[in-house]
């Protein structure tokens, strides 16, 4: 083991400082050396080492090394490495990467802060390193980056105002200081709602298949990775015993965003909304609170960060080989590319959960913390509980919604003209990691490994869980034949459906006119008051300086009643003066 000199994202952040300034080829052989050194640092760091540090005048922690944030550190390390040589070989520049790795730099210290005054200074670094890194591509990305932005910054201020009402009830920002989370009633539903931005909540999701389709395809490999899976972590730091509402949104978010995919014929605009969908999987095993539901959050970030790299990876070969991202043109590409079709079949097979792959494993453990330590619910139908049940309709939209991508991209049709496959460094990144898709999915002790629980252990566990079971195998490809017949059902009906409307629709547009109709509102009513002021003005100068004439003028009585008439105008300007005067100053 080793002592920690310096916490893991110093160095990360120092290779994206120096990346610009190094030439392409050696800046991106800097940033993947610099990201795989996270891996063994943080492997051979006893748990339970932390460092603390003074920040803004607080006790803060800014290397916290136990199971979860191991974990963290290991599969973004790893990943940040990949994501560095597939963004190299597919002609990112070194500007983009620099910020592709500013943002791992800044996720890295979000995930292994000790408390929350640190959490949330990289939570907002994040936030902001992210938005450069689509704002740099420039075109559809800017706006996109902009509306992003936006709702991270709400996130990210709800967020604070639960670490401020935190702190006030606990005395302390460190997690060692409140053993159940967020304390009082205030916190912890500002922090549900801030960090259900980061983790996609349903109504709060729309910046994820809004945002990750515009980018460069390898910043999107990036974007897909951190900031949901840093969510997730700081969901289970501010609900470590669980809460029953966090669980059913996960379920709710694991049908809805599957349901939504179905629809999508971009790749990457579909492949963002099972982001959603596999997130939510995390976020009902965090809600569950067991050590069961807690373990099998983690196993499924660590899963779904290979997969889904993976699935971002193959949908930017098709997109760099073919200038092409939707599904209605493209085809046949199966024969073109068999590197490239061969990766996504096995992250698809991943992703869905079927037998031999790594999804298979994590999202049994979620499944059966959902059915064995969480309550029946209200809508169990037999054996199976609601949260259970929610989560098996998920399994099938996703089988649904991978066959209908690998169906239309790779098996149907022909492609017209030819198209090379992978380049050399894109093959390697892909089949690396696609390597690891199966190797966790056949030696699932691997994964339990490095799991901060031991699922195998009924010390650890309420309920021991064993991933090759006859039951659980039958349920797995029961998930995939239902899947498979749905699709071939829904094929025709499914090929006619054009953009389905998400909630974006209706408050993009509602921020839009709102602000505009603000702004319009405020500088016509301070026009008004503007000229009433200067009207008034002049009536009271004229009253002064021409009292016969300002008089006629007010009332049209005659000069003998000049001297009533006076007083009359005197008081009304008087009076209406104080009213505008009393509107401004509110």
């Amino acid at each position: 083991m080793v002592d920690p000199l310096i916490p893991p994202f110093l160095p990360v952040a120092l290779a994206a400082l120096l990346l610009p300034f190094l030439g392409r080829r050696a800046g991106h052989a800097l940033g993947a050396l610099a990201s795989a050194a996270v891996v063994p640092y943080v492997w051979l760091t006893d748990a339970g080492t932390h460092l603390e540090v003074p920040l803004f005048g607080f006790r803060a922690v800014l290397y916290n090394v136990d199971g979860f944030s191991t974990l963290m550190g290991l599969i973004f390390g790893f990943i940040a490495a990949v994501a560095v040589v597939y963004s190299y070989y597919s002609d990112a520049d070194s500007i983009q990467t620099a910020f592709a790795l500013s943002y791992v730099a800044a996720s890295l210290g979000a995930v292994f802060g000790g408390d929350w005054l640190t959490l949330i200074f990289f939570w907002e670094l994040m936030a902001v390193t992210s938005t450069l890194l689509v704002w740099y591509y420039g075109g559809r990305a800017v706006r996109a980056g902009f509306r992003y932005a936006l709702l991270h910054g709400v996130g990210g201020t709800l967020l604070l105002g639960a670490v401020i009402w935190h702190y006030v009830a606990v005395g302390s920002f460190l997690f060692s200081a409140a053993e159940g989370g967020m304390a009082g009633p205030v916190a912890p539903l500002l922090a549900a709602v801030g960090i259900g931005v980061n983790v996609g909540f349903v109504g709060l999701h729309a910046w994820l298949p809004d945002t990750y389709p515009r980018p460069h395809i390898a910043a999107s490999v990036f974007l897909c990775v951190f900031t949901t899976k840093t969510g997730v972590y700081g969901m289970y730091r501010a609900f470590p015993d669980g809460h029953v509402a966090v669980a059913y949104m996960g379920g709710i978010m694991a049908v809805f965003g599957a349901t939504f995919a179905l629809f999508q014929n971009d790749m990457r605009r579909l492949l963002s909304y099972h982001i959603q969908s596999q997130v939510g999987y995390m976020v009902a095993g965090v809600g569950i609170g067991t050590a069961l539901g807690q373990a099998g959050a983690m196993a499924h970030v660590f899963n779904h960060i290979l997969y889904k790299g993976l699935l971002f990876m193959t949908a930017g070969v098709v997109i760099y080989r073919t200038g092409k991202e939707s599904l209605k043109k493209l085809g046949g590409l199966g024969r073109e590319m068999p590197i490239t079709a061969v990766s996504f079949a096995v992250a698809a097979l991943s992703i869905a959960g079927f037998p031999g792959f790594n999804g298979f494993v994590s999202k049994g453990i979620v499944i059966s913390a959902s059915h064995y330590e969480f309550p029946a619910g209200p809508l169990a139908i037999g054996d199976f509980h609601t949260l259970e049940l929610l989560l098996l309709i998920g399994g099938v939209g996703t089988f649904l919604s991978f066959i209908k991508f690998g169906y239309y991209a790779f098996l149907h049709g022909e492609y017209d003209g030819s198209v090379a496959d992978a380049n050399r460094g894109q093959a390697v990144a892909m089949v690396g990691v696609a390597a690891l898709c199966v190797f966790y999915g056949l030696v699932d002790g691997a994964l339990f490994a490095i799991l901060p629980f031991d699922v195998t252990s009924d010390a650890a566990v309420g309920h021991v869980y064993e991933t090759y079971t006859v039951d659980h195998v039958v349920e797995g490809v029961a998930l995939a034949v239902i899947g498979l017949v749905g699709f071939v059902l829904i094929k025709k009906p499914l090929s006619k459906v054009g953009r389905v409307p998400d909630v974006d629709s209706l408050y993009n547009p509602a921020a839009l006119y709102g602000t505009r109709a603000l702004v319009v509102g405020v500088t016509e009513l301070y026009a008004a008051a503007d000229r009433a002021v200067v009207g008034l003005a002049r009536r009271s100068t004229e009253a002064v300086t021409q009292p016969r004439a300002a008089v006629a003028e007010a009332t049209g009585s005659e000069p003998d009643s000049m001297r009533a008439g006076i007083g009359t105008s005197v008081v009304l300007v008087t009076l209406v003066a104080v009213a505008v005067l009393f509107v401004l100053l509110i």
